[in-house]
């Protein structure tokens, strides 16, 4: 995750991230400068989902009832475990986490027992009673997706109305007080949606904006040819910049972050060292403490029946299965050579990503270079970094 706010406008400081790692509980609005080996887990619930969404990397839909899935007394084991190595938060997603009927028990456990919880929801299920009982059971944050413009949206999201229902469903988590998110799955089909988007985001004053690169995984393989050309990625995180320096010049309480493409750092650190050269220092020691992709280090993903993977994108290849295996005995096996890999992956880098001067704050997305080069090694296809920026040593 890439901070472009908290990066360019000093709202994160290299002093204030240092005296995070020496705490216990890392600060919410610190967590993606953290330095902790203990991951963030994004845990797929279901494979249901009421929507049948184009980009879905887990192809849920409807049509998955009767999928396996944890148990609720299995559910608890599991959080019971993450809270003992200190997990410091839960994404609940899915398929579409609230129809799971025990997620408020389950994220009621897990505040109980220390772990932050967010939830990753298309929204269109939050009515009024749905959003006080989320905050009844302490969810910290409720990331909703929308894609674009109404007609864009619904058809993104396969489902007539779904904009509406959305959009209600996040008024209605911000009306009980939950901090609120929109996100937004970039590509060719909403790219030019993007500043209806943020306008939307000022107007409805959500406090956090994430922009999500395209992924190819699950039915977002399909989207691959429809991604963005590598001009109108640099052109996009030129926008993002301007935005976030803009809300916060008129005062917007919105941050602005993109995930899913750690040269959006990259990219960002050089524009700072040009027009902020006074931030340019602390931009790339903070970038040094987020150490780009985190797949296997500091995010775990499980899926609906326990499978445990390096990241929710990932399914190649499992770690192991819960319960058949604790978590704790998953996640620090010293013998499971993809986990030994990823977290030293400068020394197995291919091809532009190998060769890039940048490699440790980015390192690109492996599952990309899975789809495309048929390697998880190989490098990032959609890397817009010029050759000039990728040799560039950085020294400010």
């Amino acid at each position: 995750m890439i901070g472009f706010s908290k990066l360019l406008t000093g709202k994160a400081t290299v002093a204030a991230a240092m005296r995070a790692a020496d705490c216990s509980a890392v600060p919410p609005h610190l967590l993606q400068f953290s330095t902790t080996s203990r991951p963030i887990v994004v845990w797929n619930l279901t494979k249901r989902c009421n929507l049948q969404c184009r980009h879905c990397y887990l192809e849920a839909s409807s049509g998955c009832e009767g999928q396996d899935e944890l148990t609720t007394a299995e559910a608890l084991q599991l959080i019971r475990e993450l809270g003992e190595i200190k997990t410091p938060v839960i994404i609940f997603s899915g398929g579409e986490p609230l129809l799971r009927s025990d997620l408020y028990e389950l994220a009621d456990y897990a505040r109980s027992q220390g772990i932050r919880t967010a939830l990753s929801t298309n929204g269109v299920l939050i009515t009024p009673e749905v959003a006080r009982r989320l905050d009844s059971c302490g969810f910290a944050y409720i990331g909703v997706s929308i894609d674009g413009s109404p007609g864009v949206h619904d058809t993104f999201r396969g489902v007539s109305g779904a904009f509406d229902k959305t959009l209600k469903g996040l008024r209605n988590a911000r009306e009980v007080g939950l901090k609120t998110g929109i996100r937004f799955t970039v590509n060719k089909s909403n790219y030019k949606d993007l500043p209806f988007i943020l306008d939307l985001v000022k107007e409805e004053k959500v406090p956090r904006f994430c922009l999500y690169h395209l992924v190819y995984a699950g039915r977002g393989r399909d989207l691959a040819a429809g991604d963005l050309s590598i001009q109108e990625k640099r052109e996009l995180v030129s926008y993002l910049i301007q935005r976030a320096l803009d809300f916060h010049q008129e005062g917007v309480d919105t941050e602005i972050l993109t995930t899913d493409h750690h040269a959006d750092g990259i990219y960002l650190y050089n524009w700072v060292r040009e027009n902020l050269p006074e931030r340019a220092q602390d931009v790339k020691k903070l970038l040094e403490f987020h150490g780009g992709c985190s797949a296997g280090e500091k995010i775990a993903n499980i899926d609906p029946a326990g499978q445990v993977y390096p990241c929710q994108f990932w399914r190649s290849s499992s770690l192991g299965k819960f319960p058949e295996r604790s978590f704790q005995e998953i996640w620090y096996d010293e013998n499971n050579e993809l986990l030994n890999a990823l977290r030293n992956k400068k020394e197995h880098l291919q091809g532009k990503c190998g060769e890039c001067k940048h490699n440790s704050l980015c390192g690109g997305c492996r599952i990309r270079a899975e789809a495309v080069n048929g390697t998880i090694w190989g490098e990032d296809p959609v890397c817009y970094l010029t050759k000039e920026e990728i040799d560039s040593n950085g020294k400010h």
